[in-house]
C-alpha cells in the first residue's frame, strides 16, 4: 500500500534540506518550524510543506538573514498578507547590513595589509605588528 501524502522521518527531511536533523529540532524548539506531526509510535513525520519551509529558512541563512529576520518574513509568508514592498524593504535593510560589514571587513583589510607591510619578518624579538597590536 502506498502513501497517498508524501512522509518524511526527520532524517530523510534532513537529506532533502541537506541539513542536520539537530537543526530541524533547533528550528522547531525556537518556532521557525511548527511541530512536527507524531505517527502512533511516537515517530516524527514532515509533509512537503515543512521540506518547503525549512528549505526557505536554508536559503535565507544562506543569505546572512538573522533569525529575527526570517521570523519576519515568515510571518508575512505565514499570514498570506505580505506586499511586495514589505519583503523588499527587509531585503533592502538587510543589504544595507552586508554592506557595512563588507565596509567594515575592507578597513580591517586594509588595516591588516599595513601592519604586515611594516614587518620584515625577521627572527629579531621586536615586531611592528605585536607594536601596533599593543598600542604601543
Amino acid at each position: 500500500m502506498s502513501k497517498s501524502v508524501v512522509e518524511f522521518t526527520a532524517d530523510e527531511l534532513a537529506a532533502e534540506a541537506d541539513c542536520k536533523v539537530q537543526t530541524i529540532r533547533f528550528y522547531e524548539q525556537i518556532g521557525i518550524l511548527p511541530d512536527s506531526q507524531r505517527t502512533g509510535g511516537g515517530h516524527r513525520v514532515y509533509g512537503p510543506q515543512d521540506l518547503r519551509r525549512l528549505n526557505f529558512v536554508r536559503r535565507c541563512r544562506g543569505l546572512g538573514f538573522s533569525l529575527d529576520q526570517i521570523r519576519v518574513l515568515l510571518t508575512l509568508v505565514d499570514g498570506g498578507q505580505y506586499t511586495c514592498g514589505e519583503v523588499q524593504a527587509l531585503t533592502l535593510e538587510h543589504l544595507a547590513e552586508v554592506q557595512a560589514k563588507i565596509a567594515n571587513l575592507a578597513r580591517i583589510e586594509k588595516t591588516l595589509v599595513d601592519m604586515a607591510a611594516q614587518c620584515k619578518g625577521g627572527v629579531i624579538p621586536a615586531c611592528p605588528v605585536i607594536e601596533v597590536l599593543l598600542g604601543a
